[in-house]
């Protein structure tokens, strides 16, 4: 598999900016995971996934992620 000219020679900022991006997704994905469960028709059907957990976890990592990638592009 070719990887993409900009990845081949993109600095840790911008590694660490995509890390920060998917973590961000999977935060979107936790958020609906959790808006799922409380739309729920069977009171007793949980699951045991801690959504909400996971939602503020990997948001505060990602936008970490982010700033740190940042500083890094402005640093140049």
């Amino acid at each position: 598999m070719l990887e993409p000219e900009f990845l081949l020679f993109a600095s840790d900022a911008t590694w660490v900016g995509l890390a920060g991006a998917a973590l961000l997704a999977v935060s979107v994905l936790a958020f609906l995971g959790e808006r799922r469960r409380n739309k729920r028709k069977h009171v007793d059907a949980v699951g045991w996934v801690p959504w909400s957990t996971l939602s503020v976890l990997t948001t505060f990592a990602g936008l970490s992620l982010i700033a740190v990638a940042v500083t890094g592009w402005l640093q140049g």
